[in-house]
């Protein structure tokens, strides 16, 4: 397509073309100024939630300019790939099969607070202009050089304790016989239960309209929110419909493949362990060896970062079928070190750890999660460009200083363990494998042990040990923004040629002479000489 005809199609948006034309244009737009990005395989994935942009931004930002200014601050940066999220119960756009975000149904209440306010009005602004944001969004990925992909929340449970809420459809209030456990309290307890027909069908409804309405590079189902599709009792069982639904979506992804001209890929978003996803009817392994998925993101949900996703059992599990996807390790925004534990957001030296672990493990790439414009790191705006411009990949990340924090699974299934290893009593101590990819050739490495409040706490000592090797007390870390709920963070440095490969054993344990301590927080920092 020439600059010319390019222009004039964009003029479209300021007229205020009708919907069914703009649409075609963007369509159009789509097939022809389709970059290599869409080919490549993602090295760093951004998700771009359904909320976030409408609610931080002003009403003047609703238009042409302040659509593409949200995608053009990725350009040129590490981000390969962009998964734009339209949906939680309702759309954010004008959808013929769910409620749009700004509407209200009988007895609902009105938004409240500021940020609702602004995301329901902004995304009505929108409408009112003519303006679809994803289908601008997607042309414009194409356009720097960014992979646009549509990412679909499967059963988002958001504010569900309160039924009048006004984020929540028609069809999830009008059917409280379809919660996984009707009258229950919890808020997945009214996830919608997908062992019932009426349930897949409004879901694969809404996946129909977005392979129709718009001509992204792929298609995720989000099925990590919330994470729970089936009645207790019932998800293993689910595994079976869960299949059958993916086969369904697949047969579509290949239908607009072949009416766009192009391939339309499938991804979907997991629980970390193999055996979770399973268990809780997300089988992960089945849809890569039949061929279904194009890309694969184990994750944690939200409450914290799994620092320990074992990439190579999915690997052993897929087996020769990994060969043809994407996987991608999911990474959250949050870091707690067990479930009661206050959350904090992750800073870049831990990101780095995350992503350096699973990248020698064998993922693919990584995807980031609630990592959204401007600051949402510790270490702000500042951070966050730092993040986007060097990118996570294993050379760069080898040469900065890193963290590997001990963490926990925050979704399994029935009967597993979620591996909380944290809090522990000083004098009973504890041990803990702290997976760190390939040991550094030229670093220092420190064990850091963080301790609650407590009498005695500043005077207190420990016997640290890593690989059985004794480390050796230096000063404390001053720095406690990076860690949650430490009032001290002891700081051992570990001896050289002590670290291993892959899991490295961290034993702590405190002397006597002081009160008995609580240790909250236990991390391995590697720094670069």
């Amino acid at each position: 397509m020439s600059a010319n005809n390019h222009a004039s199609a964009m003029n479209l948006f300021v007229k205020k073309a009708v919907m069914p034309l703009l649409l075609g244009v963007l369509l159009f737009l789509g097939v022809s100024s389709r970059s290599e990005a869409g080919s490549k395989t993602p090295t760093l994935a951004l998700n771009e939630d359904d909320s976030h942009f409408f609610g931080s931004r002003s009403a003047e930002q609703m238009s042409i300019n302040g659509l593409h200014a949200f995608i053009d601050q990725y350009a040129n940066t590490a981000v390969s790939h962009l998964f734009l999220c339209p949906n939680a119960m309702k759309a954010s756009h004008r959808s013929q099969v769910r409620d749009a975000i700004w509407e209200t149904g009988e007895g609902q209440k009105p938004p409240s607070d500021e940020f609702a306010k602004k995301w329901c009005g902004n995304a009505r602004l929108l409408d009112e202009r003519g303006l679809d944001p994803y289908a601008v969004w997607i042309v414009r990925c194409r356009e720097k050089k960014i992979s646009p992909w549509l990412s679909m929340r499967m059963n988002d449970v958001h504010n569900v304790d309160d039924v009048d809420n006004y984020i929540h459809s028609s069809f999830w209030r009008k059917h409280p016989d379809y919660w996984r456990v009707p009258g229950g309290g919890g808020w997945t307890d009214r996830a919608l239960d997908y062992g019932i027909p009426e349930v897949r069908g409004h879901a694969m409804a809404y996946v129909r309209e977005l392979l129709e309405r718009y001509n992204p590079d792929g298609i995720e189902l989000d099925w990590m929110r919330f994470g729970y599709h089936f009645r207790p009792g019932k998800e293993a069982e689910g595994a079976a419909l869960l299949n059958q639904f993916m086969r369904d979506v697949r047969g579509l992804t290949r239908q607009w493949s072949a009416k766009r001209g192009h391939p339309i890929k499938l991804g979907a978003r997991v629980p970390t362990l193999p055996d979770a996803a399973k268990g809780l009817g997300m089988d992960g392994v089945t849809w890569v060896r039949e061929g279904l998925v194009d890309m694969l993101v184990p994750t944690p949900f939200w409450a914290t970062t799994d620092f320990d996703i074992p990439i190579e059992l999915w690997r052993e599990r897929i087996g020769s079928a990994a060969k043809n996807i994407v996987l991608a390790a999911g990474a959250e925004i949050l870091v707690r070190a067990y479930p009661a534990a206050k959350p904090i957001e992750t800073d870049i030296t831990s990101t780095r750890g995350f992503s350096a672990a699973c990248l020698q493990r064998g993922a693919d790439s990584i995807y980031l999660f609630n990592y959204m414009d401007p600051e949402p790191m510790t270490g702000g705006k500042e951070a966050y460009r730092t993040l986007l411009q060097e990118g996570l990949g294993l050379k760069s990340i080898s040469q900065k200083t890193r963290r590997h924090v001990v963490t926990y699974r925050d979704t399994v299934a029935p009967g597993m363990s979620s591996d909380v290893v944290l809090p522990v009593d000083g004098f009973k101590g504890g041990t803990f494998r702290i997976y760190i990819g390939l040991k550094p050739k030229k670093a220092d490495a420190f064990v850091v042990a963080g301790l609650a409040q407590a009498d005695g706490m500043a005077q207190s000592k420990f016997e640290i040990t890593i690989n059985s090797k004794k480390c050796a007390a230096v000063t404390d870390c001053g720095d406690l923004s990076l860690f949650s709920g430490v009032a001290r963070a002891v700081q051992h440095q570990c001896s050289p040629g002590s670290l291993r490969d892959g899991y490295n054993e961290v034993h702590l344990k405190q002397l006597p002479g002081e009160p008995q301590q609580k240790i909250v927080w236990v991390e391995l920092r590697v720094v670069p000489r």
